[in-house]
This record gives structure tokens, sequence and C-alpha cells, in this order.
């Protein structure tokens, strides 16, 4: 009788330590992600209105660009996490360098899009007439990066897959030091402006790539893995992640029609929405610590052939995210009057961001679910699931939000359309998880 509540607790403790190491410093990571954003535009607002302006739409385009390759880490982090828990460490290292090669094809071609494309691409995003040469310039350099900043996603799903979270920490907070210092000293010292900031962060992300690229290296010549591209691993590798790019795209397609129905509010609310939609981010960078370790986990237990673990393990991190959500939850609701005069001393503005702000913090133990069994199908490979869960979850929310307007509806209803989508996501998710069609062991799906 007392046997089996022990093993309980063990497994739990087991379970809990292993979510700790990993999730906290992937947390610390993520944030120090948004910081080289702050940087460059602590450093360019002193240059004038007009480049910062500038740099805020090359900000977003380049942010945008990033983000819909974002399954590079995913999807690299579920498929080298099989074959660690499978015992080949070989083939672990080799599955992460085709996602290092893919990563390096990908940012070629961006580079080869965005060079000649950038002036139009400025002025797709509304660039004002002074602001768009600074964002051109700006975009164009900073192009030159991106398959810097591919080889630090898919470098960092490698090394997440080997369960080793602190080193993409250090090298991120390395990059951030190294980033700021860059700027300040080719913005000011060197004179260069707007194109100074550009090339610093330039040299940022190839350094942070030349560390990644040195610990896998080695990792590869210690257990005799190739580092030759390898056009069947790369194909792979391009074919499990595009069901995530699908994901992505559905993902980023719900927050661009929120933020355009939100303008269509009034200046109050989109300035209430832009509120919300910054601390809504910032606690998905604390939910999404969990679900990075959820990746991780899982994809070790199912490639070492333990349906019962993984089964475990999952059912441990739901845990972590509802508590996690609840905490969170609270935060937000407790500080809400503090939080918006941190913002805005408009009062009009104010009002219209509370009752919204009362939907975000009560549905955050939702989103701490819904990011969990994310990372969780992440782990196990479900891909192409996860696509058509995001497309349904578009197609739910889509007509919802265009109909607040038209409504009458304010950003209180916005954000209760909002709350919705995040709830069928949660549903859809959980159906998922319930049935164990997406427990499939061993070193590959």
């Amino acid at each position: 009788m007392t046997q089996a509540p022990a093993a309980s607790r063990d497994a739990r403790r087991r379970h809990d330590r292993e979510i700790v190491a990993l999730a906290v410093p992937a947390f610390g990571a993520l944030v120090a992600e948004p910081l080289f954003v702050m940087a460059d535009s602590a450093i360019v607002g002193h240059l004038g209105t007009a480049q910062l302006a500038g740099l805020g739409v090359a900000s977003a385009l380049l942010v945008t660009a990033v983000s819909v390759f974002v399954f590079l880490a995913y999807a690299t982090t579920a498929a080298v996490a099989r074959r660690v828990g499978a015992g080949d460490l070989r083939a672990a290292i080799r599955q992460g360098m085709d996602g290092i090669w893919l990563a390096l094809l990908l940012g070629a071609a961006v580079i080869v899009t965005v060079l000649p494309t950038a002036p139009a691409l400025v002025t797709l995003f509304g660039a004002s007439d002074t602001a768009a040469p600074y964002a051109t310039t700006y975009l164009r350099i900073s192009a030159l990066g991106i398959p810097a900043m591919l080889i630090v996603l898919a470098s960092t799903g490698v090394l997440r897959g080997l369960q080793d979270t602190k080193t993409p920490l250090y090298v991120a907070v390395g990059g951030f030091v190294a980033n700021a210092g860059l700027n300040a000293g080719l913005v000011y010292g060197a004179g260069l402006g707007i194109a100074g900031s550009a090339w610093g962060t330039v040299l940022a992300q190839f350094g942070m790539a030349a560390v990644y690229l040195f610990v896998v290296v080695r990792g590869a010549r210690r257990h005799g893995a190739s580092l030759r591209p390898d056009a069947a691993g790369i194909r792979a590798c391009a074919q499990a992640g595009t069901p995530l790019l699908v994901r992505t795209l559905s993902l980023r397609a719900i927050l661009m029609i929120a933020t355009a129905v939100a303008a269509r509010l009034g200046d109050a609310d989109i300035a209430a929405h832009q509120i919300i939609m910054s601390l809504w981010s910032l606690l998905a960078f604390a939910l999404d610590a969990i679900a990075i370790a959820g990746q991780a986990i899982i994809g070790r237990y199912l490639g070492a052939g333990d349906a019962q673990g993984a089964r475990e393990a999952c059912r441990r991190m739901v845990q972590w995210g509802i508590a996690a959500g609840l905490v969170l939850g609270l935060l937000v609701i407790a500080a809400r009057p503090l939080f918006l005069p941190l913002f805005t001393s408009d009062s009009v503005v104010q009002e219209a961001a509370l009752p919204a702000l009362l939907l975000v913090g009560f549905s955050q133990p939702i989103s701490g679910i819904v990011f969990v069994l994310d990372g969780v199908l992440m782990g196990a490979g479900d891909g192409t699931y996860l696509a058509w869960a995001m497309l349904v979850t578009l197609a739910v929310f889509a007509p919802l939000a265009l109909l607040v307007p038209a409504l009458g509806g304010g950003l209180t209803t916005l954000w209760a359309a909002m709350t919705l989508m995040m709830t069928v996501r949660m549903l859809t998710l959980w159906l998922r998880s319930r049935s164990g069609r997406w427990i499939v062991t061993g070193a590959t799906r």
C-alpha cells in the first residue's frame, strides 16, 4: 500500500528536477532574445525619431522573417531528443547537423529575397517617407545576419535535444552584451548611425552562431558524426518542419488579425491592445520555457521506448503549466493598476485596457495547458496534428474577431475572442493528448 505512493512521489520528484533543470535556463535564454531589440531601440532612439521609426519597421520585418523559421529549433529538438533517448548520440548530432545545413540554405534564400525587395517591404509595412530610408538601410544590412540567426535557432534545437539549455542561456547573454557594446561603439564611436546598429547586430549574431557551431562540431568529432551536408537528411528536416511552419504561420495570422481589428476600434483601443500584447508576450516566455522542457523530455522518453514515462512526464508538465498559469494570472490581476501607468498616463487607454487585462489574467491557466501540450506534441514529432489544430483555431477565431467592430464590440470583446481562441487550442491539444496517438516510440517517428 505504501510502495505505490512512494514510487509515485519519486517519479514526480524526478520529473520536477528535469523540468526545472531545463525550463529555468530556457526561460533566461528566451527573455534575452527581445533584449536585442530593446538595446538597439535605446541606442538608435538617441539618433532621432525618424531613425527610431525606421528601426521599428525593419525590426518588425526581421522578427517576422525569423519567427517563421522557428520550426528549425522545434523540429530539431524533437528529432535529436529521440535519438538521445535511443542512446545513439552519433545519429543525434548528425540529425542536428542536417538541421543546421537547412538553416544555412534557408538563410541564403532569405538574403537573396530581402536585399532587392527591402524598399518595397518597408513601404508595405507603412514606413513614412522620412523613416523609410533608415528602415531600408537597417533591413538590408541586418538581412546579412539572417543565416546566422537561423543557425542559432537550429543549433539551439540541437542542444535542447541533447538536454542542454544552459549553453543557449550563456550564448544568449553573451550575445546581448556583445550586441549592446558593438551597437554603441559603431553608432556613436564610429559615427555610422543606424547602419552601425545593424552591423553591430549582424556581428553579434555571427558571433553567437560561431560559438554554437564550435560546440556542435566538437560534439560531432567526439562521437564520430559526419559534418558534411546530406541531401536526404536535409530534405527530411524540411519535411518534418513543414507542418510546424503551417502552425506558426497560422498563429502569426491570428495575432495579425487581432492587431488589425484593434486598429479599427480607435487610437485608444489599439494603444491599449499593444500594451496588453507586450504583457501577453512576456507571459508566453515563462510558459514557453516549460514547453521547451517538454519537447526535450518527451522526445527522449519516446526515443528510449518508454511510453509510460512519456505519459507520466506529460501529466506532470500539465500540472506545472496549470500552476504557473495560476500564479501568473494572479500576478496580472493584482498588479494591473500598477502595470498600466508604466506604459501610459492616458486615462482613456487605461480604462480600455483594464477589463481586457482581467481576461488575460483569468485565462493564464488555459495558456499554461496550451503551451505545455504544444511542447509535448512537438517533442513527440506530432507536427501534422499541430498544423491542422492551428488551422481549425484560425478558422474559428478569424470570423469572430472580424465581427467585433461590425457588432460594436470593443477591446474587451476582442480579447474575449482571444480567450476563446486559446480555449479552442486547449481543447484540440487536450483531445490529442488523451487519445494517446501522439505516443510513437523509437529513434524516429
